[in-house]
């Protein structure tokens, strides 16, 4: 790995993130992705540098339903410090009975409830960022959650989209709503449900949610490619904190350019072709360790090859058979094709990752955008809405 210098900068006055009894002296969280933030990648970026690292996103039902699957989304390593969980659910009743499994069974000392998520499959049965436009449901979940989770002294936070699309946003009334339900801090994304994940983020509603919310920390998520996107986000909207999610996809490292970017240390990383080789086979060995199943691990690591080699020079035939292995035997030989001398490329390997997608009316309930209340056809639909394991 080769550390360079940048053009020195002073240090963040950024106190650490104060999440109920929970201190962050790093004040960064690394987004749970689904089918990516699995406690194999949350260790490789936990090797890099500091911060809150959150599980994928299980969905409330098949977590009280003790599914399998839902139990491994919410393991955590020995190690892991602090044990994040995310929630996904719809009903009130079932996101309050999953909080206090993870409480009462000591699963968890912070939990998040994913009120952003802009997949067609949650938003058209009223969740993720189409669920606070509900104010009622929206406030019902969120107290019920909060109560629950006081009762094993365990912080909850939300993270949430502006709204829907720009002429339904949400996210001003919902920050006061989660404030003054006792959450112990909110992220917002600075998008809408609409924008899918296209565009640039909005920092400037991001700075407004601060502003309005003077009295919980408030955390900032979108577009945060590289360390100096960071700096800039906490100087330019006065945010406690930053959220990162595809920046990191590819890039574990990027916490180790955070936490010294925060500390004002000049140092940043900039991998050779060799140490992203490691990386990717290290990641491999891991994602075995998780899911005990080389099949399934190799199946998955698969996902990433991309990433982990934007910019770099890989000839096509290479990047095909990477996206193709069955085994870590085959992995290593693979890797072992590459010219593993190939120095850092710069800025290409940099910037946006992962799928954007384009800007597209969000898929709602019937009548979802009538009102902002429930109305009787959609709370009976409410309990039926969750999916089986994860929203993402």
């Amino acid at each position: 790995m080769t550390v360079v210098a940048t053009p020195p900068a002073p240090k963040l006055e950024l106190p650490p993130l104060k999440l109920g009894p929970i201190t962050v002296d790093t004040p960064v969280i690394l987004a749970p992705m689904a089918g990516i933030t699995n406690s194999a990648f949350r260790r490789l970026c936990r090797e890099y540098g500091g911060g809150l690292y959150v599980a994928e996103m299980v969905t409330s039902r098949a977590l009280v339903e003790r599914t399998p699957e839902s139990l491994r989304i919410i393991s955590h390593d020995d190690d892991e410090k602090v044990r994040s969980v995310q929630l996904y659910g719809v009903d009130p009743v079932t996101v309050g009975q999953a909080v206090r499994m993870l409480v009462e069974e000591d699963r968890a000392d912070h939990i998040d409830l994913n009120f952003g998520c802009p997949v067609p499959k949650v938003t058209r049965r009223g969740g993720g960022s189409a669920l606070p436009w509900k104010i009622d449901l929206f406030t019902s979940i969120v107290q019920t959650a909060v109560k629950e989770a006081s009762k094993g002294n365990v912080p909850l936070t939300i993270k949430m989209r502006k709204g829907i699309d720009e002429d339904h946003l949400t996210y001003l009334d919902a920050g006061r709503i989660a404030r003054d339900s006792g959450v112990a801090a909110v992220a917002l994304h600075g998008r809408t449900a609409a924008q899918f994940y296209s565009g640039q983020a909005d920092w400037s509603a991001i700075a407004r949610l601060r502003e309005a919310l003077p009295d919980i920390p408030v955390l900032g998520n979108g577009d945060i490619w590289s360390a100096e996107d960071a700096v800039r986000m906490v100087r330019e909207t006065g945010v406690d904190g930053v959220v990162v999610g595809r920046g990191c996809q590819g890039r574990p490292w990027l916490f180790g350019d955070l936490m010294a970017a925060f500390e004002g240390s000049d140092q940043r990383h900039r991998p050779d072709l060799r140490h992203v080789a490691e990386s990717v086979y290290r990641h491999a060995e891991l994602m075995v360790e998780t899911f005990g199943d080389e099949g399934k691990a190799l199946r998955e690591i698969r996902k990433h090859i991309a990433w982990y080699f934007k910019g770099y020079v890989v000839g096509s035939e290479l990047r095909t058979k990477l996206a193709l292995v069955t085994s870590l035997e085959v992995l290593r030989g693979t890797l072992d094709q590459l010219d593993l001398d190939s120095p850092y490329p710069g800025g290409d390997a940099e910037g946006p990752r992962g799928r954007a997608g384009s800007p597209k009316k969000p898929a709602l309930p019937k009548d979802w955008l009538l009102n902002r209340t429930l109305d009787d056809a959609q709370t009976r639909d409410i309990s039926f809405a969750e999916l089986d394991v994860s929203g993402g």
